[in-house]
């Protein structure tokens, strides 16, 4: 039996509230053949959309998630948002530890934690990404860099993770090759299918893991043909109605 893919619409810092809900009104009307028995869809807009998205989407196959969290419930945390925060705005699921956060904004595997079991205990799933850089892959050490986060992502001192994680098996992991984020690079499907098997190995056969990098129209059915890819993790395609379902359709 094939497994259910998960499709995620990462929509990053673009589309106001406005150009959002008209996005998502698209992407539900193509959606409507979809059987929801075969594939999951989640569109993650920005935070000051994510209101406007959630009424677009209502009774509808399409899910609403978002893109990051705090890992505080509340607090004097200024500009931030928590897991309640979003689970009352009708998330589903929340981002954590995407490379541009990562990159851009200092997130270590420590905080990608944290905020992974805050999503759990928020009743969320959160996406874990993880992901080697072009350097990393060159110098041979993709594998290293790959356990190091996946096993820093689900484990913590206090095995709150072993609770939350390991028992219910709620969480998704999400590989995405820094190198193939918005550079039009995108692993080969074997490089791919070699990855997401190997954290499948580290984090449970269960646990769906998602290829995320460059997904597009045109290479999509070949990634989602493999047995460990269980969905993809989709950039600037998902801005696109027509490439977005397309990537569904596969």
């Amino acid at each position: 039996m094939k497994t259910k893919k998960l499709i995620v619409g990462n929509w990053k810092m673009n589309k106001t509230p406005f150009e959002a809900g008209i996005l998502a009104l698209e992407i539900v009307a193509k959606a409507k053949g979809v059987n929801s028995k075969h594939c999951d869809i989640v569109v993650c807009p920005s935070f000051a959309c994510l209101d406007r998205v959630g009424k677009a989407i209502k009774n509808s196959n399409v899910i609403l998630g978002a893109q990051d969290l705090h890992f505080e419930n509340s607090g004097a945390y200024t500009g931030e948002v928590s897991g309640s925060m979003l689970k009352d705005l009708g998330a589903k699921f929340v981002i954590v530890g995407h490379s541009e956060r990562r990159q851009y904004f200092g997130e270590c595997d420590v905080v990608v934690n944290k905020k992974a079991i805050a999503a759990v205990e928020a009743g969320l799933m959160p996406i874990i990404c993880v992901g080697e850089s072009k350097e990393e892959r060159e110098e041979g050490r993709e594998f290293e860099i790959i356990k190091k986060q996946v096993r820093a992502a689900i484990a913590d001192e206090q095995s709150i993770a072993d609770r939350l994680f390991l028992d219910k098996g709620s969480f998704v992991i999400a590989y995405e090759p820094v190198w193939a984020i918005g550079t039009g690079l995108t692993a080969t499907a074997e490089q791919a299918e070699q990855m997401c098997k190997f954290i499948k190995g580290l984090a449970g056969k269960d646990v769906k893991v998602l290829y995320g990098g460059s997904m597009n129209g045109a290479n999509a059915r070949e990634l989602l043909n493999m047995p460990s890819i269980d969905g993809g993790l989709i950039g600037g395609a998902s801005l696109k109605t027509e490439e977005f379902i397309r990537i569904v359709n596969s």
